[in-house]
């Protein structure tokens, strides 16, 4: 079921990229590692932003950030900040920059020791998805504070609780589309 006239999530709006990651993306359980990452490090350039801004420019963040590769990006220097900078493809923020070149140290760290990025994602939610009511729209939720808290205290930046519940929503630990909306789970 696709197309411009079904019922969707208010948020979702007339643009056929937001309509198309509504439909085939956000709220899906997603268990890959390293998109786990991406789409954590892409919501932490949203902070202050839309959500639609990010989807424009996603195809050049995945070039100019070496399509994610925590390997790659973790090798980025002061000149590639430099570069990243001037790359009119993505959002210029130097700190947001960092943060995911830090992001990726981190990554690579939490690999190296063992620890599987999407293994730690979901042993917030062991049970699965959480379903919310379809009614009510958090923006962070105790559980958000417990993931950003722990975030934060491996290193990650830009990872407020209202960030990591939108992340949560994104990569699909939390449905919460709308009643109405046909992607809700039983509808």
């Amino acid at each position: 079921m696709t197309g411009p006239d079904v019922p969707r999530c208010s948020w979702v709006g007339p643009d056929p990229l937001y309509r198309d990651y509504h439909d085939a993306e956000w709220g899906v359980p997603q268990h890959d590692s390293r998109m786990l990452w991406e789409m954590l490090m892409l919501e932490g350039f949203q902070a202050g932003l839309s959500w639609i801004t990010i989807l424009r420019k996603r195809e050049g963040f995945r070039a100019a950030f070496a399509g994610f590769d925590p390997d790659k990006v973790a090798a980025f220097g002061p000149d590639d900040v430099e570069r990243l900078m001037a790359d009119p493809g993505i959002v210029r923020a130097r700190a947001k920059i960092e943060a995911t070149i830090r992001g990726a140290h981190i990554y690579r760290a939490m690999r190296d020791a063992g620890e599987d990025f999407a293994a730690y994602v979901w042993s917030f939610a062991p049970d699965g998805p959480i379903i919310g009511d379809g009614k009510s729209f958090p923006t962070r939720t105790p559980l958000s504070e417990a993931i950003s808290k722990d975030l934060k205290k491996r290193g990650f930046k830009f990872v407020g609780p209202t960030i990591v519940y939108a992340w949560m929503q994104a990569i699909g630990m939390v449905d919460d589309h709308a009643v109405h909306c046909f992607r809700r789970v039983g509808a």
